[in-house]
């Protein structure tokens, strides 16, 4: 297929291995107020990307992380006076079932930060051993001076490198650093805050170091797709690109980075720390999974949108149709016609048009929305030829194959 790499900044072919797994990894939740539709989106945008390989023949071998070590969490677990491994915990299982009740296919790996710890350390050390990080005070840092492309995803000057990394949890005024955009490694302990051992004194891993240590731990020192939101295009992706390439010495890191739009709701990005969230379980007591993910689908992948809770309605009026279009045959009595899908004895309804336009559109670069369209055009042609008495067996079979690219229940 074709499709968009945020590093090239442009769509290039992806060839699907054929002697070995397609590896993908996607940067998972910090565990904490989950799971918003913002967090839905990103991942059914990875699910039907990895349903879309395997219709086309690939072994997808699929990495998702939980961040459950960050100041995020701590300073919630904190807040709420309640022990952060139980958050953590209460939040990751939460977050399970909210995928399971959209129908993701679950990752083949789901490991967790704070059990990873110990692979960290060889890595951090290698990286100091090598000169591109240095230690003071019981921390660790990555010297980006010393990697001349570093944040070339995000094509930004020094001065809004910075910027963005400040907003996004950097410490510039960091009296141990060298460069105010070097970044952690590791970090001292904190008082009051989980720690764990380490050559530098306790304390605990940075937020890049864990996604590099899991993608290779998982997937090996090159993965073919890495993906998340859009706002990991800095600081946390070209972060990992650093440590990751200087410590295996090996290029690329990554084939294709691919970057999911966020979500907005009222005129602001959806997001734990403003606290404006739709939280999948509340959509999903007013709208069906399959409404859900045929609306969050719908929009660019690599677009921001605005949930509007009328877009699920009227996407729940298309899921009908499909559900209808998919019923068993009913034969081809005036009874059965136009109460769903019947089988009937006239010419076949050909499927070819709609079902090579939906291929076309996903081997274009994900292009789900028209490809929905196309899915939504054969519901309607099957209705209306059932109607008639044709025979729309060979059209629900192309139906039913193309919602199950989708991870639509309705086809199953």
């Amino acid at each position: 297929m074709r499709l968009f790499d945020t590093l090239r900044g442009e769509v290039a072919e992806l060839a699907i291995p054929t002697d070995r797994p397609l590896t993908m990894y996607v940067c998972g939740v910090t565990p904490y107020d989950t799971t918003h539709i913002g967090h839905a989106r990103t991942f059914l945008v990875f699910d039907l990307l990895q349903r879309y390989l395997r219709s086309q023949g690939a072994t997808v071998r699929y990495c998702q992380n939980v961040t459950d070590v960050d100041d995020p969490l701590f300073e919630r677990a904190n807040r709420d006076g309640v022990d952060w491994r139980e958050l953590a915990r209460t939040q990751t299982e939460q977050f399970v079932r909210d995928c399971a009740a959209l129908n993701m296919l679950p990752p083949d790996y789901f490991p967790k930060a704070s059990d990873e710890i110990p692979y960290m350390i060889p890595i951090i050390e290698a990286l100091l051993a090598k000169g591109y990080a240095y230690a003071r005070n019981g921390s660790v840092y990555f010297r980006v001076r010393s990697d001349p492309d570093y944040g070339a995803m995000a094509r930004m000057p020094y001065a809004e490198l910075l910027a963005t990394a400040n907003e996004r949890g950097n410490n510039p005024d960091d009296p141990n650093k060298e460069d105010p955009l070097d970044f952690a490694l590791w970090t001292a302990a904190r008082p009051g805050e989980p720690a764990w051992e380490s050559p530098w004194g306790m304390g605990r891993p940075g937020w890049h170091i864990e996604c590099t240590t899991m993608a290779m731990h998982y997937l090996g020192p090159q993965i073919d797709i890495h993906g998340g939101g859009r706002d990991l295009i800095f600081p946390h992706h070209p972060s990992e690109i650093a440590q990751s390439e200087h410590y295996t010495g090996k290029r690329p890191f990554v084939r294709f980075w691919v970057h999911a739009g966020l979500a907005w709701l009222n005129g602001e990005k959806m997001s734990k720390s403003r606290g404006n969230m739709v939280f999948v379980r509340d959509a999903l007591r007013e709208h069906s999974a399959d409404a859900l993910r045929w609306y969050l689908l719908s929009f660019p992948y690599r677009e921001d949108f605005t949930y509007e809770r009328a877009g699920v309605v009227a996407a729940e009026e298309k899921v009908e149709r499909l559900r209808l279009a998919l019923r068993p045959g009913r034969g081809d009595s005036p009874q059965g016609a136009g109460r769903g899908a019947a089988g009937g004895t006239g010419r076949a309804l050909d499927p070819a048009g709609p079902r090579a336009a939906f291929f076309a559109a996903l081997d274009s670069d994900l292009q789900a929305g028209h490809a929905l369209e196309q899915l939504d055009l054969l519901a309607r042609e099957v209705l209306l030829a059932d109607a008639v008495g044709a025979d729309v067996r060979p059209a629900q079979a192309a139906l039913r194959e193309m919602a199950g690219v989708f991870g639509f229940r309705a086809g199953s």
